[in-house]
């Protein structure tokens, strides 16, 4: 009876949850597919699907890739773009969700937790100081970005650890305190990037950009996102005690210390590898768990697979515009998804408090 209430309450207020997240989730890797072909085949160059499919086919089976431009912009170029994109997007729709579980706010994202601003100094300091082109500290920019983000990891966990607790609000206290003071020390190395060129590449990095997406590139999120998403599904009725209040999960036998420890540890991680690859990329965190609960609940059995799926779907269909919407330059996917999202939500959320009233 307790985990039938903890479902229930799991599912929120307000929130219908009768669609079936089975056929939800295979119309989600329908247009999951039909998406990384559309953002492979659009672009300055158009190639066909049936192109498109035929290089791949051809690279995924060993065979002689055909001589020609088509093969280098599919394989090379394309390929580890949409890719990359789906990924960033999985990731950041379950961080999204278990990190305003770890809180118990549906309004928190993981960037709250500093650790974004953490990975944002790091590779602003790779840009700006020459780390990423071989310096001192011998990173690219991704493992600059990486390492910024496990040093403000380390430093919210001892923050939130004092006192030895870790209750969700001296968590959230510490990584907005800790975040905006690294956000001081990055917005000084902007102003005092050398040149013009160098602070457009700050900036641009700063807003989310998937353009440097390579095969190599690809090798973290693949490992990082769904092992991330295999943990937290094993934990999926912890995450659903948690939003009951600590004293009721430890009723029913979570170790909520623990847990919530593990959350953090995971979701920072997580959020560390998704900043390291694609830059800051606001809103989606925060917006597709929103989304997914309206649409299936919030018991995370199913919100988490289906997050992953809308959110993996949504930044492919974004990088797809920012590549195509202006002929002389590429958007910021941090800009589409803040200037798509934020009207989104809110109109969202004003139906599901219309309905709640």
């Amino acid at each position: 009876m307790a985990l039938t209430l903890v479902r229930r309450r799991a599912a929120g207020p307000g929130t219908r949850g009768s669609l079936r997240a089975g056929p939800l989730t295979a119309v989600l890797a329908v247009a999951l597919l039909a998406a990384l072909t559309a953002a492979v085949s659009w672009g300055s160059t158009s190639i066909p699907p049936a192109e498109v499919w035929g290089v791949v086919g051809r690279r995924l089976t060993g065979q002689t890739p055909r001589p020609g431009t088509d093969d280098l912009i599919v394989w090379q170029l394309r390929v580890p773009r949409a890719l990359l994109a789906a990924l960033v997007g999985a990731g950041l729709g379950v961080v999204g969700a278990a990190v305003q579980a770890l809180v118990r706010n549906p309004l928190a994202d993981p960037y709250l937790l500093g650790v974004s601003n953490g990975a944002s100094l790091g590779a602003v300091a790779a840009i700006v100081l020459g780390a990423g082109a071989g310096g001192t500290l011998g990173l690219g920019l991704s493992g600059a970005a990486f390492a910024g983000a496990l040093a403000t990891f380390a430093a919210v966990w001892a923050v939130a650890r004092r006192g030895g607790g870790f209750a969700p609000l001296r968590l959230v206290l510490a990584g907005v305190a800790i975040g905006q003071f690294l956000s001081g020390f990055t917005s000084y190395l902007v102003v005092r990037a050398g040149d013009e060129q160098q602070t457009r590449g700050v900036l641009f990095w700063l807003m989310g950009s998937l353009g440097g997406a390579t095969w190599q590139l690809l090798a973290a999120p693949a490992v990082a996102v769904p092992a991330a998403l295999l943990w937290l599904q094993a934990r999926a009725r912890g995450l659903n005690a948690l939003l009951m209040g600590d004293e009721t999960a430890a009723g029913l036998g979570v170790d909520v210390t623990r847990l919530r420890r593990e959350l953090f540890t995971v979701t920072s991680v997580l959020t560390g590898v998704l900043v390291a690859v694609s830059g800051a990329i606001a809103f989606v965190a925060l917006m597709v768990p929103h989304v997914c609960r309206l649409v299936v609940g919030g018991d995370h059995r199913r919100l988490l697979p289906v997050s992953a799926l809308f959110g993996a779907v949504l930044l492919v269909v974004v990088d797809i515009v920012c590549r195509t919407a202006l002929d002389t330059q590429e958007l910021p996917v941090g800009v589409v998804t803040s200037l798509l999202g934020a009207p989104a939500l809110l109109y969202l959320l004003d139906r599901r408090l219309g309905s709640d009233g």
